[in-house]
């Protein structure tokens, strides 16, 4: 069996991480980073206009985050159902509008993404990445929702690609 490889990222630094700045818009509405995309479309899921309004205000991912843990009528359930779906139009936005940002993600064709935050156990692994434990999925302690969005993201663009050559 073939051993999976990954291209591991966390902070902003990183053109993969939600608090990278680049700008994108959807619905005629320009945002500064997926951070604010996704804390965006979180207030709108619970009909909490006010806190949509601040979001898009906020200039910084960390205050964006502050207040997406602030919107009113919040259910855990009804996120979880809808979060991944949320964070995959933003990246999809983010990446296809960004020319810079798209070659680095196709640059890890052949890897599974890993955010490897030992702070964040549902986007991240739970990990850093020099943490032996990283290396191996099964050690993993967090979920890596944001890596595999990332990486199903990156496989939709490289078969579009594929089929317009």
């Amino acid at each position: 069996m073939k051993e999976e490889k990954f291209t591991y990222f966390w902070r902003t630094a990183s053109p993969f991480s939600n608090w990278h700045p680049c700008t994108f818009e959807i619905d005629n509405i320009t945002f500064n980073c997926s951070e604010q995309h996704m804390m965006y479309h979180k207030a709108l899921l619970f009909d909490d206009q006010e806190t949509a309004s601040e979001i898009l205000k906020a200039k910084t991912p960390g205050k964006q985050k502050a207040l997406g843990r602030k919107v009113k009528n919040f259910d855990q359930q009804v996120w979880e159902e809808q979060c991944k779906h949320i964070v995959y139009q933003g990246n999809k936005a983010k990446f296809t509008q960004n020319e810079n940002l798209l070659k680095r993600l196709l640059k890890t064709e052949g890897t599974t993404i890993v955010e490897a935050s030992p702070v964040d156990a549902i986007w991240g692994i739970g990990l850093a990445e020099d943490d032996p434990r990283a290396k191996s999925r099964q050690t993993w302690l967090g979920k890596n929702l944001l890596g595999e969005i990332l990486t199903e993201l990156r496989e939709e663009l490289l078969l579009n690609n594929s089929l317009k050559s």
